[in-house]
């Protein structure tokens, strides 16, 4: 996806974002170049990208998550050892985004149910989901612009006793990815059972598809309704849960796989 036409929330989303990048805390006066607006998560394919869906990052992040992979071109071990201790630093931010945001998620139908009774439902704030989300999309496309990286690498090239660990290393994170997005798309449904959209929080008409404030599809929660038609939110939680302790073993598998390919880089 192209950088299109936002420079109608560009002053918007810098001033939002405290004109600092999002991904490495660089400030503007810093980036010689300027900060530049990156997408996350699920966005129009033409048309206006809403701000709930844009963050701030500095020019070098940007390059970093927009860079293509190279296979061509047999990274050294310092190069790899670099590339693998990044993958798995990044990986750690995003298993704390991720657990913050399933915390702030699973309090969502309390704490709208108690601001319902005092306020007007279309003015309740979104009580930083939508922050909270933007940051969590952010790290796993972090990541998953490292793992693109390990994964371009022609492992026949490297000695055995190297390539066998780092695709036991590319592999778990790859599992970890996945079970993080999982938990992520749980803290969606919880926001849209609640009759909201998934990416900007804004209230939903029962007989619309797509929100009228980002353009985001509904989430679909057919899959979370009881037998009366209520949203189970308690099986929603429990299933966030779930995947939490699956992720929490896979990060220590992939703590003892970056250990094993740091031995073979750095001789033990």
């Amino acid at each position: 996806m192209t950088e299109r036409e936002w420079r109608g929330e560009r002053e918007v989303v810098l001033e939002r974002d405290e004109r600092t990048c999002r991904r490495c805390g660089t400030a503007a006066t810093e980036d010689p170049n300027g900060l530049r607006l990156y997408p996350v998560g699920d966005v129009p394919r033409s048309g206006t990208v809403h701000e709930s869906a844009l963050v701030a990052v500095c020019t070098p992040c940007f390059a970093s998550l927009r860079s293509e992979p190279d296979g061509s071109a047999l990274p050294d071990d310092e190069a790899l050892f670099s590339l693998v201790r990044e993958t798995t630093e990044r990986q750690g931010v995003t298993v704390s985004a991720v657990a913050a945001f399933a915390s702030l998620a699973t309090k969502l139908p309390g704490e709208l149910a108690a601001a319902t009774a005092d306020s007007d439902p279309v003015s309740i704030p979104d009580t930083g989901y939508v922050r909270a989300r933007r940051e969590v999309l952010l790290a796993i496309d972090s990541v998953d612009s490292r793992l693109d990286h390990l994964y371009a690498i022609e492992t026949d090239a490297l000695d055995p006793n190297l390539a066998d660990p780092l695709a036991e290393f590319a592999g778990t994170g790859t599992k970890l990815q996945s079970e993080l997005r999982g938990i992520v798309a749980l803290g969606e449904c919880i926001a849209a059972g609640l009759g909201r959209c998934h990416g900007c929080f804004g209230e939903l008409e029962a007989d619309v598809d797509r929100c009228g404030t980002c353009d985001l599809e509904r989430r679909d929660v057919a899959d979370w309704r009881s037998a009366d038609g209520s949203v189970d939110f308690e099986g929603l939680f429990d299933a966030i849960n779930e995947t939490l302790q699956a992720a929490s073993g896979t990060t220590e598998a992939l703590t003892d796989r970056t250990t094993s390919v740091a031995e073979q880089l750095r001789g033990g």
